[in-house]
């Protein structure tokens, strides 16, 4: 109700009433004083530990004569001076020791990665750890003073309709806040990585904004701020962070020396139950994840998992699709014990197993293809269970495995890539690294090879 002259003052607005767990009770504004309150306190608070990340990568340019017969015979094979392509991005400082996560995409392929604080300092960084599936990075500058940093937050206390604060570097700008609430929360099938479980927010995120902090009104981080959807490329409302428990699982990996992130073996191959598949299980509705396959030795054999069976929820949280299996997962510590609700054959029962690091397999070693052929180069080794889940192919993948392919090795020429099994080459079945070394280090200007590439077989012929 408006007050004319004379009025008494409005009633100051009664104070938030704790919930369990501590946190306050959620309600819309109230009143006009309350209208005009401002996000600058926990902007001057947090401002200070979102940073800006420069990547450099030296591209070799190609001559526009290369492969001309008549240049060539006359001034030879001219090189050209590789130019420097940059990129830039955001970053989230984490640990007054000089930890920073950002996005993977950022830094990919760098060859110097700068970090630069709001206050005007540039330190350089080196990588610790980095995953391409859940598109993110860990890196470290040293410095003599702690660095101001965010803590961080429990996502999984995040409910629609929150308060949240975007901060990051759009466009190469300086430091930009921006304001909005959570959309929605578990989203999947976006075409971002690997990852399908991000938090929805319309607070503006534009390009640059990639790694920023996504901060709810206790100035915690909630979110690494990762990618939009737009026609334009600008921000039309819809952007997405990764969830900071799964940037707090991945920073706990980094500070315990791990130079990748390493999921929980299962020994199962999981996939969305549809309407169709829940409707012959006598499902209301779909939900969950559907056991496809089951390994001889895994966790899930020893459980009593089953193909067919559906995962409903995990540790008494609700699993709403197979993304949001693997997003629990992760977030959970290697050899703790896990319990799911199952629907098997008709009927719920809890299954309880321990989440366990992949086996290793037999052979741990690494060969690096040397010679003249179309693998030199090229980082190559059995594969085990443990590799297979590092490359992102399925656990029961077998073979002679590429692991590393440098940018300007004749393998990487040749349109090899991380993750490509190698079968066979010129009749020769390849079942070890030394056999693929012995193929490659063969004296012949043909080349007849098999690859196996996420599953599609490819077979080639090319002189080289």
């Amino acid at each position: 109700q408006a007050s004319g002259e004379g009025a008494a003052p409005p009633a100051p607005a009664a104070p938030l009433a704790p919930q369990a767990g501590g946190s306050e009770a959620r309600r819309v504004p109230f009143g006009q004083a309350e209208i005009q309150l401002s996000f600058a306190p926990l902007v001057k608070e947090t401002g200070p530990s979102v940073v800006n990340v420069y990547a450099k990568q030296l591209v070799q340019s190609r001559s526009p004569f290369a492969g001309d017969p008549f240049f060539e015979q006359f001034f030879g094979r001219q090189q050209m001076p590789p130019r420097v392509q940059s990129s830039l991005g955001s970053g989230v400082m984490v640990d007054p020791s000089g930890i920073v996560v950002t996005n993977f995409h950022v830094i990919r392929d760098a060859d110097e990665v700068r970090v630069a604080l709001s206050d005007g300092r540039e330190f350089e960084s080196r990588v610790l750890l980095k995953d391409e599936s859940l598109d993110l990075a860990v890196l470290k500058i040293e410095g003599s003073d702690p660095f101001p940093v965010i803590p961080i937050g429990d996502s999984d206390a995040l409910e629609v309709g929150d308060l949240v604060l975007a901060i990051g570097n759009p466009f190469g700008l300086a430091q930009t806040t921006t304001s909005g609430i959570v959309s929605a929360l578990a989203r999947n099938h976006i075409g971002v990585a690997d990852f399908g479980f991000f938090i929805q927010t319309d607070a503006a995120i534009n390009p640059g904004n990639s790694g920023g902090a996504l901060i709810d009104m206790a100035g915690r981080l909630v979110g690494i701020n990762t990618a939009i959807f737009s026609r334009s490329g600008g921000s039309i409302g819809i952007g997405f962070a990764i969830p900071s428990n799964m940037v707090r699982a991945v920073v706990e990996a980094a500070r315990a020396g791990e130079q990748s992130f390493e999921r929980p073996f299962l020994g199962a191959e999981f996939d969305q139950v549809t309407p169709q598949i829940a409707e012959a299980l006598g499902m209301p509705r779909p939900q969950g994840a559907i056991v496809t396959a089951i390994y001889q030795g895994g966790p899930a054999e020893a459980a009593g998992l089953e193909p067919g069976d559906v995962v409903l929820a995990l540790n008494g949280v609700p699993i709403q699709h197979v993304d949001a299996l693997g997003y629990r997962l992760a977030t959970q510590p290697l050899n703790s014990d896990v319990t799911f609700d199952v629907l098997s054959k008709g009927s719920q029962r809890a299954v309880s197993l321990t989440l366990v690091r992949a086996p290793e397999g037999a052979s741990t070693a690494m060969l690096d293809i040397s010679g003249q052929s179309p693998f030199a180069g090229a980082r190559v080794a059995e594969l085990s269970p443990r590799l297979a889940r590092r490359l992102r192919l399925r656990d029961d993948a077998r073979g002679v495995v590429m692991v590393d392919v440098p940018r300007n090795s004749p393998a990487a020429g040749h349109g090899f890539r991380p993750g490509d099994i190698v079968r066979e080459v010129n009749g020769i079945a390849i079942d070890k690294p030394e056999t693929l070394q012995k193929a490659a280090g063969e004296r012949t200007r043909w080349w007849r090879f098999t690859v196996d590439r996420n599953g599609n077989i490819m077979r080639q012929m090319l002189r080289y």
